[in-house]
């Protein structure tokens, strides 16, 4: 397997061999570094890289140099390594055109000269760079496969639950012509039934559910105890705030999740309005920290289904899939939302397989070179838009209003505005799909013309707001007509406390109707549905679990 490569760029060959000495200190023992004196030289290396399978994790490159400045320079390697973390070197008097740069040709970052001491002003940037990088980047290895074709529904699922659960695997279209396609094509097994996934142990699997894969592929379905002081449904950002901060001031932690860790914000190509990021962080490396730092400080993680909330006297009881349960003296509901399905005759029947909802992370590279349709017009739309628009030859935003300033953050539709590749339809909506075993077409209705186009089609994008899965908490807390849970004030009506209450005290803030149980993040009612709020709420919960435990 080829060494993953660091190109660096500059014109001035001290500063040249300068950069390339701190490089090879650094990260001499994962990458191999090489370096060029102009934009061309650079850009005919790349080309013989690209030739030889050889992977690129980072372009550096300086600013002002003949021939071809930095921006231009590394707006141009965009079609040869998408993937490549792109850094721009430049001096004080250029950083207008290096945050420009950001929103226009695909920068990362842009770092000041001199950047001495390297390991404060420079290593620190990279290292961040190159481990967001390395969690996507899937080298060829010794570990899962999954065979099967890009339109089958359950192929896509499988792929999409091992990619958020950061489970490295090599995808095989059945179409394909590689060693490995022909050898597993042969197999009893995936005569059996498509698709298959083989284990790196070499048994294989037909067909499995995400379910039936979760053990094998080292994910806990099972609690290691009957009781802790803290239970968390859910493992979006609120969930894992609420564990790293509940598991750091001692309370014995597990935190439940249905499907993989990161919620809806999981699913995000970028997250670019998050404090702290100044160019943004994907979704699943921010889910991947969250749950590195919940592990450390003693978080169990398991990965099952709960199907009911109970009390049973003091304590809190949740009845999980499989049959087990597990309790606890406090429970804080992270649950989340889910994407509203587009009402559209035979949808349905097309989902995974052709149309999908949320950002469909391991789609991307499959779209290269097609037209990509995306419906909606917020954030989560606009962001799938940014990171399609990188592989995609065309990406048409359908967006049922008249306007994306409704709805959408300004960094975004400003990023839209100056991508050429994207188009933005207002006014639109899907209003019919064809095709019997993918998508192979779409109905676009134009509310101000009145007219519906026809429009060849593969891949279409959901993105239309999001409800609350909340139904197995019905008869047991509290919930406004759309699901979501009420909690604190919202319980007061009249100023009197929830039938049924049993304490001497009114819910506190985050309080359902069940002492002891808390609502936070985007399943609360009145929630402000935004990454940073979730965490806050989760992290503020945890006063007042221990409010509640000084009291049990």
């Amino acid at each position: 397997m080829p060494t993953p490569v660091l190109l660096t760029v500059d014109d001035d060959p001290q500063v040249l061999r300068a950069v390339e000495r701190d490089l090879r200190a650094r990260y001499r023992q994962d990458y191999r570094v090489l370096r060029a004196a102009s934009g061309p030289e650079a850009l005919e290396t790349l080309g013989t890289l690209a030739e030889r399978g050889v992977p690129v994790a980072l372009i550096l490159s300086d600013h002002r140099m003949p021939e071809m400045d930095g921006v231009a320079f590394l707006g141009t390697t965009l079609p040869l390594f998408p993937d490549a973390r792109r850094v721009l070197l430049t001096a004080y008097a250029d950083t207008d055109a290096a945050i420009r740069a950001i929103n226009q040709a695909g920068v990362d970052r842009y770092l000041l000269k001199p950047w001495d001491p390297p390991e404060e002003h420079l290593y620190p940037v990279l290292d961040e760079l190159l481990a967001e990088w390395q969690s996507s980047y899937r080298p060829a290895f010794e570990g899962v496969r999954v065979l099967g074709s890009r339109w089958s529904p359950r192929a896509y699922e499988l792929r999409e639950f091992l990619a958020r659960n950061h489970v490295p695997y090599l995808w095989l279209d059945v179409e394909g012509s590689s060693p490995d396609v022909a050898r597993l094509q042969g197999t009893p097994e995936a005569r059996a039934g498509l698709p298959l996934v083989e284990l790196p142990d070499g048994t294989r699997l037909s067909a499995p559910t995400p379910a039936e894969l979760t053990e094998h592929v080292g994910l806990h379905t099972r609690a290691e105890q009957d009781f802790y002081d803290l239970l968390i449904v859910g493992g979006g950002p609120a969930g894992l705030a609420a564990a790293v901060y509940g598991a750091s001031e001692g309370l014995r932690t597990l935190l439940v999740e249905r499907e993989a860790p990161g919620g809806q914000a999981g699913l995000s190509s970028r997250i670019e309005n998050y404090l702290g990021f100044s160019t943004g962080i994907s979704g699943s490396r921010l889910a991947q920290e969250a749950v590195t730092q919940a592990k450390r400080f003693g978080v169990e993680i398991v990965t099952q289904t709960v199907t009911a909330l109970r009390a049973d006297g003091p304590y809190r009881v949740l009845d999980l899939a499989d049959g087990s349960s597990v309790s606890g003296h406090a429970v804080i509901l992270a649950t989340g939302v889910q994407w509203r399905a587009l009402d559209v005759p035979g949808l349905a029947a097309l989902q995974g397989a052709g149309v999908y909802y949320g950002a469909g992370t391991t789609e991307a590279l499959a779209c290269k070179d097609e037209t990509v349709y995306i419906v909606g017009g917020a954030n989560s739309a606009g962001q799938a838009a940014m990171n399609f628009s990188r592989y995609a030859r065309e990406v048409v935003l359908l967006v049922r209003g008249g306007s994306l300033a409704a709805s959408m953050s300004q960094y975004l539709i400003e990023q839209i505005e100056q991508t050429p590749n994207i188009r933005v339809e207002l006014n639109s909506s899907v209003v019919g799909v064809h095709g019997q075993e993918r998508l192979e077409a779409i109905d676009v209705h134009c509310s101000a013309s009145g007219e519906t186009t026809t429009l060849s089609a593969n891949s279409l994008f959901i993105f239309i707001g999001a409800v609350p899965g909340t139904e197995w908490l019905a008869g047991t807390l509290e919930r406004d007509p759309q699901g979501f849970v009420l909690s604190g004030p919202d319980l007061m009506r009249g100023g009197k406390r929830p039938r049924g209450w049993p304490l001497n005290r009114d819910p506190g803030l985050l309080e359902t109707s069940l002492p002891g149980v808390f609502a936070v993040g985007d399943v609360r009612r009145g929630s402000v549905k935004r990454v940073a709020s979730g965490v806050g709420e989760g992290s503020v919960a945890i006063s007042f679990v221990h409010q509640y435990l000084a009291h049990v």
